[in-house]
């Protein structure tokens, strides 16, 4: 899990001391020492996820603020995404593209009125800070919120924890954004997550983390949940992870994220193209892909993991497995990954090569978990 050099001194998020005192263990991720697992293992923090809440820390990840009345135009050239006219208090997904079409990130944005907040992945962090500082720092301040920690509290029961620290949050729906107290500090929200559940991205100030964090796990529903069940949840959910499902080199077209690809954007909208690689990816909408990614279900107890070589009966390689593992929720192993678009239906038989033996898979529509987003 580690994209960091052996001898770089990793990073501590400002939970470091409360992941070690509950038991974690702890591995380099994006530079920092995060916790994969606590003593209770994966698969029961997975589905103490998916049946109370756990608490994810999340504060690898950029915080940014876009401060300015000309930064939802700005962002727009960066992204092929609605910004313009997302209403204060929502928050949208969105993607960073290249001038070949590529994914260089994909991240949150918010619109909490006089500015923009943008939470990117951690290790995008830097390269995502200069790609905005070179192209909008001439339309608006780029400010880095160093000094903020990130905390998500995702499951069934995060709605009734949260609305016990502020009730105003009970009104909050999907995608919706509020700054709240809590614990004492000022906190940025949405009622969003990646495990596919209802839930919250808290922002809070770095030196209040550790105690909100307390006061989130003092509640019985509530329990701490590293990495490894935070990627088995988003994997289920049918959510990309970028570096893997997402890369430099694949389209949203491709990476069947055409949905994210918003309507004013495209070849017949009221701001067309105006971001890096527009002409590729409109083309990719008008003239289709030749592979797209889909959800895999092995066929056997197997799990099939990333880099596994799709072929057909004949033997044929017509894709890769971008990312895969168990699915504790189905009790089963699940996969994702791209192939050739003629092979992208639903039912389709295939095999993934796996230390030299096929597998059978079939591919699937995804989520594989129905996602329970809190829409009110």
């Amino acid at each position: 899990m580690s994209d960091t050099p052996s001898e770089a001194p990793l990073l501590h998020t400002p939970l470091y001391d409360l992941h070690v005192s509950l038991g974690a263990r702890m591995v380099p991720f994006a530079g920092y020492a995060m916790p994969v697992q606590y003593p209770t293992g994966i698969i029961k923090e997975h589905t103490h996820t998916r049946s109370q809440a756990g608490l994810f820390d999340v504060s690898h990840m950029g915080q940014v603020f876009l401060i300015g009345p000309n930064a939802a135009a700005a962002l727009e050239t960066l992204v092929p995404v609605d910004i313009v006219d997302l209403p204060l208090g929502m928050q949208r997904y969105a993607l960073f593209t290249n001038d070949t079409g590529g994914v260089m990130d994909d991240l949150m944005v918010a619109n909490f009125g006089d500015r923009l907040f943008v939470v990117v992945n951690a290790a995008c962090k830097a390269q995502d800070i200069a790609h905005m500082r070179q192209h909008l720092s001439g339309r608006c301040e780029v400010r880095v919120l160093d000094d903020r920690a990130l905390l998500a509290l995702q499951g069934p029961a995060a709605g009734a924890v949260m609305a016990r620290l502020a009730p105003e949050t009970a009104k909050m729906v999907f995608m919706t954004t509020a700054t709240v107290t809590l614990a004492g500090a000022e906190c940025y929200i949405s009622r969003s997550g990646y495990t596919g559940e209802d839930g919250f991205e808290i922002s809070v100030p770095a030196d209040k983390a550790d105690a909100l964090a307390r006061e989130l796990l003092s509640h019985p529903e509530v329990a701490p949940i590293g990495l490894g069940a935070r990627d088995s949840l988003r994997l289920e959910a049918g959510l990309c992870l970028y570096g893997h499902d997402l890369d430099v080199n694949t389209s949203p077209v491709e990476s069947s994220l055409l949905w994210a690809l918003s309507k004013p954007r495209r070849a017949d909208g009221a701001r067309p193209g105006g971001y890096p690689g527009a002409a590729v990816i409109l083309g990719h909408i008008a003239g289709g892909v030749a592979r797209k990614r889909v959800g895999l279900r092995p066929q056997a107890r197997v799990p099939v993991r990333e880099g596994a070589e799709l072929v057909d009966a004949a033997g044929r390689k017509v894709g890769v497995v971008t990312s895969g593992g168990f699915g504790p929720t189905l009790e089963a192993p699940v996969a994702m990954g791209y192939v050739e678009t003629a092979l992208a239906k639903p039912g389709t038989p295939l095999s993934a090569i796996v230390r030299g033996k096929p597998v059978p898979v079939e591919v699937t529509g995804m989520p594989f978990v129905a996602q329970r987003y809190y829409r009110g």
